[in-house]
């Protein structure tokens, strides 16, 4: 059984660390969209091309009836939501399998 406690145990942290580096992506294309940078830069690139289908579509949903782009602070909520619950509670599966 501490195999699979330990499977577990190896993919929430694995998990968590994604979520953790898709976070910091989020919020460093937010803040990268502030200073209006140039959209032929490889790295502005890259960071919308991996932000973007999961922003557009909370993007479509709320619109910009405020005046600003909320998106990705709900995906940030989202992504914490995950990782405080459902990796959680792989990590507490494992530790029961071990």
């Amino acid at each position: 059984m501490f195999v699979f406690g330990n499977l577990f145990h190896a993919v929430a942290y694995i998990l968590d660390t994604l979520l953790s580096i898709y976070m910091w992506i989020i919020i460093i294309s937010a803040l990268i969209s502030w200073v209006n940078p140039d959209p032929y830069n490889p790295i502005v690139r890259f960071l919308h091309s991996v932000t973007d289908p999961v922003l557009r579509p909370i993007r479509r949903k709320l619109g910009f009836s405020m005046g600003i782009d909320i998106s990705p602070m709900i995906v940030i909520l989202a992504i914490m939501f995950v990782r405080y619950f459902i990796v959680a509670s792989i990590f507490d599966m494992g530790a029961r399998m071990k």
